[in-house]
């Protein structure tokens, strides 16, 4: 049974931070993000697989965010540099000089800021439903935002989980009512409303478009095809701007993948590959494209232009049949697993 340690840090401004450690192996960091409690998601069914399954073959250490868990509550800069300082202090104040480095959701930000300012630190970088801009820089409607600032404010910490459970049905919308619960209770229990709407305001305003280039560390991108609280494309927008790395889609409607649903043990042994060095041949190296034919080119553009085999061949006066078999090639040449792994090397290699 994997037994959890929990020590506190004290940060140079005077903040305690609170850091579980469990397993044993190569050190595995995973950066901070809001809605964490180090003792609540020890016992959380929406979380301990997580952990238990991070720790089979890692020193995992992860720790709560300043004015969150069972981290200082009352603190004044909640700052995304903040986050990024706080990440820097426990790797170094856990004498973690080479390691790999995970990021979920908004903690995907935490851990590509750091990758880009400390690429000698880390062996690996693994980015689980993470963005690379915040919701206020990506230009869409704002009023839903408003709207869910305006649920943290008036109801994050009653006891009444009406309100959170907008918030939960984005996260595990395929969840059951005990899992809904136990996440429900997270939320409340993780952060008070003021802090809550300090995190949602500072994520808005991340963006990390310009330090992506920055970052050589050798890198995979987790994401699920149909996440109801970070789309989709901003994985794929991730993994098409990070140098060498690879995207793997997960068919899931979940934020967090859930232990029953048939995408958590595909995350996990890709993950698990990824770290341990066997991950399929091409990936992470952008696989080679000067064995494609002009008209596999012509495919390719068009299926990365997300195109289905059909338009495709009504674009190029070619059968269904036919434009099957090119993609079949490009996949082969090209050591993709899929179309879509495909399209986003070859983006971010220039060809479209």
């Amino acid at each position: 049974m994997i037994k959890q340690d929990v020590r506190f840090l004290t940060t140079p401004d005077g903040v305690r931070i609170a850091c579980a450690t469990t397993g044993s192996g190569p050190p595995l960091l995973k950066a901070p993000n809001w809605m964490s409690h180090v003792g609540f998601d020890w016992e959380s069914p929406i979380l301990r697989h997580w952990w238990e399954g991070l720790s089979r073959k890692h020193r995992l250490v992860r720790f709560d965010q300043r004015g969150c868990g069972l981290s200082d509550r009352a603190v004044d800069d909640l700052s995304f540099d903040r986050w990024v300082e706080d990440l820097e202090f426990v790797a170094d104040e856990l004498g973690l000089d080479r390691f790999a480095l995970l990021g979920m959701s908004q903690g995907a930000a935490v851990a590509l800021e750091y990758a880009a300012r400390h690429p000698d630190r880390l062996s690996h970088l693994v980015l689980y439903g993470g963005f690379p801009r915040g919701w206020a820089k990506r230009g869409g409607p704002t009023s839903e935002h408003s709207a869910l600032l305006t649920l943290i404010k008036e109801g994050w910490g009653r006891e009444n989980a009406a309100y959170r459970q907008v918030f939960t049905s984005q996260f595990i919308p395929e969840g059951t009512s005990e899992q809904m619960r136990w996440f429900n209770e997270l939320e409340r229990a993780s952060a008070s409303p003021e802090v809550a709407a300090a995190f949602h305001m500072e994520v808005g305003k991340i963006d990390l478009l310009d330090r992506l280039e920055l970052i050589n560390t050798p890198a995979v991108v987790f994401h699920s095809r149909h996440d109801a609280r970070v789309p989709f494309e901003q994985g794929q927008q991730l993994a098409s701007l990070i140098p060498g790395a690879r995207f793997i889609p997960l068919e899931s409607k979940n934020h967090i993948l859930l232990e029953s649903e048939p995408a958590w043990p595909v995350f996990l042994g890709e993950l698990h590959a990824f770290l341990g060095g066997t991950a399929p041949p091409g990936a992470g190296q952008g696989g080679t494209y000067g064995d494609l034919t002009k008209r596999e080119l012509e495919v390719l553009r068009l299926l990365a232009d997300g195109k289905t085999d059909r338009e495709i061949a009504e674009h190029l006066f070619l059968s269904v049949r036919t434009v099957g078999n090119h993609v079949k090639h490009i996949l082969s040449k090209t050591s993709s697993a899929n179309r879509t792994e495909a399209a986003v090397q070859a983006t971010r290699m220039g060809l479209v």
